[in-house]
């Protein structure tokens, strides 16, 4: 599918609600809001000035996937995909949301023993300060999937909390709510992933509180929130290469020389269009059907 240039920002007649690393998020009449996924790509907590075409389609398309196949085992946000007025550039990145008060910690389930979760495992055997079966390899199924709630930070890392925190934060009733939705959420969309050749290793989800209604919020089982794996290729004992935007982050550290300090550097074609590739190929996969070629427009970066 031939790329259409890279979107890197909106400027809507409308109240803008925020601005992030990826998403142009605008208040519309009520509880309602805006949020449209830009291409911008981020990389060790700096948005870098090369985009990725139809990145943005995809995370928003893979969410609307998500939503719509959740929807019976928890609320969302989604309320529509379209909006009147709105020029066609925009179409497949946005999503009518409703307002939600947002619970500040990621809820992240854990189903294989990968990331920041082995290299604590290597150190002390442990994930979050709790014991796990010695001799587990990198990689490795764990005997069941794991709840590791994280603080949200809004610049920097997040941090792995245990359970007992967020508890001692959120309440005993509200905690255990957010464990037992986040690992119900992550069995169904495993199982998914499973049945279309994909291992889906780890994920985060953020809730939020209408009223009292607990509802999946942001984004859901997308390449940025998820670790999904080829489970044709999927070896115990290595690092499977994962449908994201690791490629980048390799040239990054690897090749370009950035320090990480001064303003990051533009990315080579091969990289974008490699990084590109993986996010298409994991839509497809998911989905089960190619994502639909971009509608004409203006160039990008409006």
């Amino acid at each position: 599918m031939t790329a259409a240039p890279a979107l890197m920002q909106t400027q809507l007649d409308l109240p803008l609600f925020s601005r992030g690393k990826v998403r142009d998020t605008y208040r519309l009449d009520g509880d309602r809001l805006l949020m449209v996924a830009t291409d911008r790509i981020s990389a060790f907590d700096h948005v870098l000035p090369t985009g990725i075409p139809d990145r943005g389609r995809v995370l928003t398309q893979l969410s609307v996937f998500w939503f719509r196949r959740t929807a019976s085992l928890l609320p969302n946000h989604l309320l529509d995909t379209t909006l009147e007025g709105l020029p066609p550039e925009l179409e497949g990145r946005c999503m009518v949301v409703r307002r939600a008060r947002r619970i500040d910690f990621e809820c992240v389930v854990r189903g294989y023993l990968a990331g920041s979760a082995w290299a604590e495992y290597r150190r002390s055997g442990t994930m979050v300060g709790e014991p796990l079966p010695p001799g587990l390899r990198e990689s490795e199924r764990l005997p069941e999937p794991i709840f590791t709630p994280a603080t949200k930070a809004e610049t920097g890392h997040d941090e792995n909390v245990s359970f007992s925190r967020l508890r001692n934060e959120l309440g005993e009733e509200l905690a255990g709510r957010l464990r037992e939705a986040s690992l119900r959420l992550y069995g169904h969309a495993a199982a998914h992933a499973e049945r279309q050749g994909l291992i889906l290793a780890d994920t985060k989800f953020e809730f939020g509180l209408v009223d009292d209604e607990l509802v999946l919020i942001d984004e859901a089982l997308t390449p940025d929130s998820s670790r999904y794996w080829d489970a044709a290729r999927y070896r115990v004992g290595i690092s499977p290469e994962s449908y994201d935007k690791q490629v980048i982050r390799d040239w990054l550290v690897h090749e370009s020389g950035w320090d990480r300090e001064s303003p990051p550097p533009a990315l080579p074609e091969a990289v974008v269009e490699r990084t590109r590739e993986r996010y298409l190929r994991a839509y497809e996969l998911l989905t089960g059907r190619p994502l639909a070629p971009a509608p004409a427009g203006p160039p990008g970066g409006r």
